[in-house]
C-alpha cells in the first residue's frame, strides 16, 4: 500500500490520503471527512491521522480485513459545513460504507441522506444526541457517549466534589461553548438539570470567528464568578480559552473540558499554568499499548503517517484510532452476518447495530485498557458508557477519577422525547425499513 502525498496548504483540499488499490481488486471503502487545515485543525490533524494509521496498518499487517484491502481515502472540509457536505457527496457514488463526518454541523446536514443513500453515518460521541435512538435513526451511530451523557457526567463529577448532587442548589455553572450546533449541544440536558438541582446556569457562547479573541468573553465570567465551568470548545477555541481563564485567575481545577476539550495542544501552549485543568475523555493516552505499537511499526517507522512521530499517542490521536477500532470491529461483524467479505453500507449497518466490543477482544486486538467496552444495539446506537476526568500537570494528562457514568434517567427520557421531535419536526420523516436484528 502507498500513500499519495498532496499539498496540504489550501482548505479547498478535497482528498488527500489514498490507499492504492488496483481497480479490479475487491476492497472496502472508507472514506475520512478530515480537516487538516484552518481553525480546528490542531485537533483535526490528530483525530484523522489516528483513523487513517490504524485502517493503513491492518492492510500492512493483514493485508485489510477478512481478506479484503480497505481503501481509505480522506476528504479535506476545514471543519465547513458546507465543504463536508460536498465531501458527502462526492464520496458516496464510491460506495463507501460508512461516512465519518468528524464535525456536527455536518452530521445533522447529512443524516437525512443516510436512509436514502444507504450509507451509515458514524459520529463517535458527536453529532444529534438523540440519534442514540435506534428506532428513528436506524443509519445513525454515535457510540460509546453522547453530549448529554457527557454534560450529566459532568454535573455528577463536580457534584461529588461539593458533598452531594443536592449541594449544587445555589451555586452558579457556568459553559463556555463554541457558537455552533456541536457547541449548543449540551444545553437542553444542562437546562434540564439546572431546575432538577437547582443551580444557575450561565451560557457563555464563543462565535467561531472569535475564536482566538475572547477577552470580553472571559470579562464576563470574572463578573459572574461561576463556581465551575464546562467547556464545549475546539480546535483554537481551547488554548484560548484557557490562557484567557489564567489571566482572571479562575481556578484551573474548577475549569473542565468536555472529551473534545482535552487535547495535548488544547493544554500545552499555556504551559504550566494551566496545570489542575480537567477534562473528560473515553481513551487513554500514551504508546504503552500494544495496538499503538503495531501503528508504530507497520506506519509511523515506514514513513506512512502523516503526524509528527513525537505526538503518536497524544489524546486525540488515539482517539482517532479509537475511531477505526469501532469501524473495523463493525466490519468484521459485518462479513460474520452477512457471509460476504465485500460488504456494503446495508451490510456494515448491521454490523454497528449488533456490535460488541468486550473487554476480552480489547485485549486481543492490543488495546487493553484503552477504552472501556462498549456495546450497541438495534433500539441502542450509543451505549451511554462512562468517561472518566484527566488533569493537566503542566506537560501531560493524568487520570484523576474512576470511571463516571453519565445520569441514565435524566438523559434517557430526553433522547426519547427530542427523537420523536426531530421526527414530527421532519415531515416524511422515514420509518425503520427492517426489524431488528435479534440474531446478537
Amino acid at each position: 500500500m502507498k500513500l499519495k502525498h498532496l499539498l496540504l496548504g489550501t482548505a479547498t483540499l478535497t482528498s488527500m490520503v489514498v490507499t492504492a488499490i488496483p481497480a479490479s481488486a475487491a476492497e472496502i471503502y472508507i472514506p475520512l471527512l478530515t480537516y487538516r487545515t484552518g481553525a480546528f485543525a490542531v485537533s483535526g490533524a490528530a483525530i484523522g491521522s489516528g483513523m487513517a494509521d490504524y485502517l493503513n496498518m491492518l492492510n500492512e499487517r493483514d493485508g485489510g480485513i477478512g481478506g479484503v484491502k480497505l481503501n481509505v481515502e480522506e476528504c479535506e472540509t476545514g471543519y465547513d459545513t458546507k465543504k463536508g457536505v460536498e465531501c458527502y457527496e462526492q464520496v458516496k457514488s464510491k460506495n463507501p460504507i460508512v461516512v465519518n463526518p468528524y464535525s456536527t454541523g455536518i452530521t445533522l446536514q447529512i443524516i437525512p441522506k443516510a436512509a436514502v443513500d444507504k450509507i451509515p453515518i458514524l459520529s463517535m460521541a458527536y453529532g444529534l444526541s438523540a440519534s442514540a435512538d435506534g428506532q428513528n435513526f436506524p443509519w445513525i451511530f454515535n457510540p460509546p457517549a453522547t453530549y448529554w451523557d457527557g454534560a450529566s457526567m459532568f454535573v455528577k463529577y463536580i457534584g461529588g466534589k461539593e458533598g452531594g448532587l443536592d449541594k449544587l442548589k445555589g451555586k452558579k455553572i457556568g459553559l463556555v461553548y463554541l457558537d455552533a450546533p456541536y457547541g449548543k449541544e449540551p444545553i437542553p440536558l444542562l437546562e434540564a438539570l439546572a431546575k432538577d438541582y437547582g443551580f444557575e446556569l450561565k451560557l457563555y457562547p464563543v462565535p467561531a470567528s472569535e475564536a482566538q479573541n475572547q477577552s470580553s468573553l472571559w470579562l464576563n465570567v470574572r463578573r459572574d464568578r461561576p463556581d465551575w465551568i464546562y467547556m464545549q470548545g475546539f480546535g483554537a477555541m481551547n488554548p484560548t480559552a484557557i490562557k484567557e481563564a489564567i489571566k482572571i485567575n479562575y481556578p484551573m481545577d474548577h475549569f473542565v473540558g468536555n472529551w473534545w476539550s482535552g487535547g495535548d495542544d488544547d493544554a500545552r501552549p499555556a504551559g504550566p499554568q494551566a496545570k489542575g485543568y480537567l477534562s473528560f475523555t473515553f481513551n487513554q493516552t500514551g504508546t504503552n499499548f500494544p495496538i499503538i505499537k503495531e501503528i508504530e511499526k507497520h506506519v509511523v517507522e515506514k514513513g506512512k503517517s502523516l503526524f509528527p512521530k513525537e505526538k503518536i499517542g497524544e489524546t486525540f490521536y488515539n482517539r482517532g484510532v479509537l475511531n477505526s477500532i469501532i469501524i473495523a470491529e463493525a466490519i468484521r461483524n459485518a462479513q460474520k452476518i452477512s457471509g460476504k467479505k465485500e460488504i456494503d453500507g446495508s451490510d456494515l449497518r448491521r454490523g454497528l447495530e449488533t456490535l460488541e466490543i468486550s473487554a476480552a477482544r480489547l485485549k486481543e486486538i492490543g488495546a487493553e485498557g484503552f477504552a472501556s467496552p462498549m456495546k450497541v444495539t438495534c433500539e441502542d446506537h450509543n451505549g451511554h458508557n462512562g468517561a472518566f476526568v484527566t488533569q493537566w500537570d503542566g506537560t501531560k494528562w493524568n487520570k484523576v477519577s474512576d470511571w463516571i457514568s453519565p445520569i441514565k434517567e435524566k438523559v434517557n427520557p430526553l433522547i426519547e422525547q427530542a427523537s420523536k421531535d426531530y421526527v414530527s419536526a421532519n415531515a416524511g420523516w422515514p420509518k425503520r425499513s427492517e426489524p431488528c436484528d435479534k440474531s446478537s
